[in-house]
């Protein structure tokens, strides 16, 4: 059957998506989000009450990390929402409420994961049978991607399954009623161009879920060209799935939402990496350099969001970039990741594929290492990103990339809440203590498993700005402190388990320290 495209505006949006319809949503953060599309969702049911009781999937959720409308924070209204499955949950901050009050059944599955249920469903699978989330929240054993009391009294999502005597988890797909995809521009036929976007994300695969699923695809662009005008190669998703095209109004253009065409970003043009401003010098910058002393030459790594991507800049200060390849887990590799809320595109890719596509890679062991966050570690060498209280964000590509990777380097500073360092003269001095300390007796959630690790033989890091600790199989081991820092008073005392302290314990390089370039070479 042919498929006729029609224009259409947000006020039609709520007519168009019916009450109980499972919508996926495409977008990563500050990339790609479909503003015009969840405004006239969110004013429809201000306006009628419809539509309702909808179930949401996405990947990184879109967002600006605010409560300001933006992103799924349009969709944080008391019944619009039943159910949620994504992999990340805490761009946007109301939404994100919104789980932790238990107002809607939630699932935090692991990215590469929902990507390839996304591509299972178009392809009329079951599921997917994968070793990704053993032994992490994932594992039906430890709550099978349930992060709220609701979801507790919904069917599971994910079970055990044995293969040749190896146990493997399987998630199973989901009918996808409406598909909410992010392009550049459309053609007056309904193809859709990503050729201005610096990421590719989830669109096709949800595309074509939705429509082999009997649903609906519904894209938003910045403009519409004539018939024939695109170049084929840019065009991701074609005519034939596209039901209907909204044209993004010009006040959502957000400038957190990537609007504006940048060359830079989808590998159209390179710029000069001197360009790009060294990070000045603190904590966060510490902990950067000290990952950076870890880099290989030619090594692909896997940079996480926050603190992780300020070793990009550290590797553009040191003039190192272009001896590795940095990579980001929604598609782009080579080049430098940007951070923020826009974290998901680079800078000067050399390549930018489709995050399910680069989840195969990562799936099969292609990353030489990872640079990921630190939020909590207890005594196993567990560490949790995932959940604290009230405050649900899921995983994102954590699990993943940290139960894929050969070495895994973890970094986030040492305490929480309200310390202040001095950084000078090659040493660190403590001035006020935080209030809260992250290396505790059990993490609350388990978003990576030192027990997999171990299993798996991976070398694993902790990177602090005071401290830094390997993995082993009796635990934490302390393997350097940072000079000017006081072992038993800025460390031991801080930590809420004893921890092996080396017999060769040593001081951080005191070139970290210091204000000045490192001369770092590889």
């Amino acid at each position: 059957m042919v498929r006729i495209m029609k224009i259409i505006t947000k006020e039609e949006i709520g007519n168009i998506i019916k009450d109980g319809d499972m919508v996926a949503i495409s977008g990563s953060g500050g990339s790609g989000s479909c503003e015009t599309i969840l405004k006239g969702i969110n004013q429809s049911f201000k306006k009628s009450g419809h539509p309702a009781n909808l179930g949401v999937t996405c990947g990184i959720s879109p967002g600006n990390l605010t409560e300001e409308e933006v992103g799924m924070n349009y969709l944080a209204l008391p019944g619009l929402v039943k159910k949620a499955i994504c992999a990340h949950l805490g761009m946007g901050k109301l939404f994100g409420k919104a789980v932790g009050n238990n107002e809607f059944a939630t699932f935090a599955v692991p990215l590469g994961v929902i990507n390839h249920l996304y591509r299972a469903q178009a392809g009329g699978e079951p599921g997917i049978i994968t070793h990704i989330g053993l032994n992490t929240f994932a594992d039906p054993r430890l709550g099978g991607c349930r992060v709220n009391e609701l979801a507790k009294k919904e069917e599971d999502l994910v079970s055990l399954i044995t293969i040749e005597n190896k146990t493997y988890l399987f998630y199973k797909t989901f009918p996808i009623n409406v598909a909410i995809v992010k392009g550049s521009i459309a053609d007056s036929d309904g193809n859709i161009s990503l050729e201005e976007e610096g990421v590719i994300g989830e669109q096709y695969n949800m595309a074509i879920a939705a429509h082999n699923s009997g649903g609906i695809v519904i894209a938003e662009v910045k403009r519409i060209v004539p018939k024939g005008t695109l170049k084929a190669r840019n065009v991701l998703i074609h005519s034939s799935y596209v039901d209907y095209v909204v044209i993004s109004e010009k006040e959502d253009l957000g400038e957190y939402n990537l609007p504006v065409y940048r060359p830079e970003v989808t590998g159209d043009k390179k710029i000069p990496l001197a360009s790009i401003a060294p990070a000045k010098l603190d904590e966060r910058k510490v902990c950067s350099r000290r990952a950076a002393l870890e880099l290989t030459k030619n090594a692909v790594i896997n940079l996480g969001v926050g603190m992780p991507d300020g070793v990009s800049k550290v590797a553009a200060e040191e003039n190192i970039s272009e001896s590795i390849f940095l990579s980001v887990e929604s598609g782009p590799t080579g080049g430098v990741p940007i951070g923020g809320v826009t974290f998901g595109a680079s800078i000067n890719p050399d390549s930018v594929i489709s995050t399910a596509e680069q989840f195969d890679a990562y799936n099969g062991g292609s990353l030489d290492m990872a640079i990921v966050g630190l939020a909590e570690v207890d005594k196993e060498g567990n560490v949790n990103v995932s959940a604290f209280g009230p405050r649900i964000t899921g995983p994102g590509g954590f699990i993943n990339i940290t139960q894929s990777t050969k070495k895994v380097i973890f970094m986030g500073t040492f305490m929480a809440k309200d310390f202040e360092l001095k950084i000078h003269d090659g040493k660190l001095e403590i001035i006020k203590e935080g209030l809260k300390e992250k290396f505790v007796d059990q993490v609350e959630q388990i978003t990576f498993s030192a027990k997999e690790a171990l299993k798996n033989k991976q070398e694993v890091l902790y990177i602090t700005e005071r401290a830094v600790f390997k993995l082993t199989n009796d635990g934490l081991e302390l393997i350097e402190i940072a000079p000017g820092i006081n072992l038993q008073n800025d460390i031991l005392n801080h930590m809420a388990f004893p921890v092996n302290v080396s017999s060769n314990l040593k001081l951080m390089d005191e070139r970290i320290f210091k204000d000045e370039k490192m001369n770092l070479t590889l």
